[in-house]
């Protein structure tokens, strides 16, 4: 199979794989209990005006209220500045509004609206209060971008309002199957709009498309032969939408009702384990260390145990044109965003560079996400950023560890040793204690009996008190507490 998809549906949570060669290239995840609010849209009620902030507090049914500033009404960023109205002029407590969520509550912030409304179809976006026509920035032929706008003019029944941002899987998309996604999201808008006079506020009007029908409208590419679907009620609901909506991938969707688990299939349970891996190995000996940090991604390459090439020179590109190909694949399937700082190893040929560089570009051309790539800095790094589209892989279904919080070390056993003993002569000058009692890890606890030992003693010795040790099996190696008695 040259490339297909794999769905496989739990109550719980969806996951699809992206199959090229039979090599998984994407991975997405949506859980039941945190599927995103961005791009649903409600008919809010404004709760509340602050004119100091020049904002807004918006009940949408959510158990926060949500947060609307001016700069996103489409009236007042429409009126231009020379007759610019506050936005007390604008909303009013009690008033019904149309709102569209850009950006989802994170910690004790409610989610971010805007009154300007997008609806993303498979090939267009529409803006229904916009008249511009607009063309994605991935296609850069301007004779290409032409022909696409004269395309959707001509394809626009008369009287069609709103503006359109023309995307890329619209390059090779036939006029029957624009004509279709522009009936469907200006119909989309007009059910939209009909029950917003129908319903009282506030009330979801829209909820954008599950995982599993995202992949028929985004994902599935010319070269897609099947669409693997493990659940029945998921597999009806999506021979729907594509019947309605994509009637080209009728035929290549499939209910999966093999014994095996459908993600046995291309071994994607084993690429999910590697993709929350730190270390990636290459097929030549070589490896990657992988560092998602909150600022930047950074990528380290080395040899490891490769010495196949006629000269160390050759070892080292070698290493580093295969090196560009897994990174590429990397950032697709665990969702790296952001800056990104990738280490090759060190290449005094010029050419060398130039190759492993032209070789990073042509893998990144299957990538869908918008990137740029900076080339080489003075310190031999390749800069690029790629577009945080939603949350990576890791941060989906990993969380910091609770014993290092992160960092990704621990304090040795003999560091928790020597705190202990300056936390018991702290304490001993402030309490008067008969006895000093350690509470404390496994390993802790054998260090004082051995290498530490003498310290103890020295320090029970100088306080004048006796110390007895305990061994608590719950506790992590950073964890001790000093009990006084």
């Amino acid at each position: 199979m040259a490339h297909e998809i794999l769905i496989n549906v739990t109550p719980q949570e969806t996951r699809v794989a992206m199959l090229e060669q039979g090599v998984v290239g994407e991975l997405h995840v949506e859980r039941a209990s945190a599927r995103g609010l961005v791009g649903n849209i409600y008919l809010g009620r404004v709760a509340r005006v602050l004119p100091g902030m020049q904002s807004a507090f918006v009940e949408i049914g959510l158990e926060r209220a949500a947060f609307l500033h001016i700069a996103d009404i489409w009236e007042h960023r429409q009126s231009g500045a020379a007759a610019e109205r506050p936005i007390e002029r604008i909303l009013h407590e009690g008033m019904a509004v149309l709102v569209q969520v850009i950006k989802d509550p994170i910690g004790t912030k409610g989610a971010r609206l805007s009154t300007q409304v997008s609806l993303a179809g498979r090939l267009l976006v529409y803006l229904p209060q916009d008249s511009h026509i607009g063309i994605s920035q991935r296609i850069e032929d301007e004779v290409e971008r032409e022909h696409l706008r004269d395309k959707l003019m001509t394809l626009l029944p008369q009287g069609t309002s709103g503006g359109f941002i023309i995307r890329t899987m619209a390059e090779t998309a036939s006029d029957r199957e624009m004509a279709a996604d522009i009936e469907y999201l200006t119909k989309l808008w007009r059910d939209l709009t009909a029950r917003s006079r129908e319903v009282p506020a506030p009330a979801l009007l829209y909820q954008d498309l599950s995982l599993a029908q995202r992949v028929l409208r985004d994902m599935t590419v010319e070269e897609t032969e099947r669409v693997l679907v493990d659940s029945r009620e998921t597999y009806a609901r999506m021979l729907e939408f594509a019947t309605q909506y994509t009637p080209a991938l009728v035929d290549r969707l499939q209910h999966y009702q093999g014994d095996r688990p459908l993600f046995d299939m291309g071994s994607v349970e084993e690429e999910i384990e590697k993709a929350l891996a730190r270390r990636v190995e290459l097929k030549s000996g070589g490896y990657l260390i992988i560092d998602q940090t909150e600022a930047l991604t950074t990528i380290d390459v080395n040899t490891g145990g490769f010495v196949g090439g006629r000269s160390f020179d050759d070892t080292i590109f070698k290493t580093n044109l295969e090196a560009a190909q897994v990174i590429a694949r990397q950032l697709r399937l665990r969702n790296l965003g952001g800056i990104i700082i990738i280490d090759f190893i060190d290449m005094e040929n010029a050419d060398h560079r130039a190759a492993v560089l032209a070789e990073l570009d042509r893998a990144l051309e299957r990538d869908r996400t918008r990137l740029t790539v900076n080339g080489f800095t003075q310190l031999g790094l390749v800069e690029m950023t790629r577009k945080r589209t939603r949350e990576s892989l890791a941060h989906i279904l990993c969380q910091p560890c609770p014993v290092c919080d992160g960092r990704g070390q621990l304090k040795t056993a003999q560091t928790v040793c020597y705190e202990i003993l300056r936390e018991i002569l702290r304490e001993s000058k402030q309490f008067n204690a008969r006895e000093f009692r350690i509470l404390a890890s496994q390993a802790v606890i054998d260090m004082f009996l051995d290498e530490e030992s003498q310290s103890l003693a020295q320090l029970g010795d100088f306080i004048g008190k006796p110390i007895s040790l305990q061994v608590e099996s719950v506790y992590t190696q950073e964890q001790y507490d000093i009990v006084l008695i």
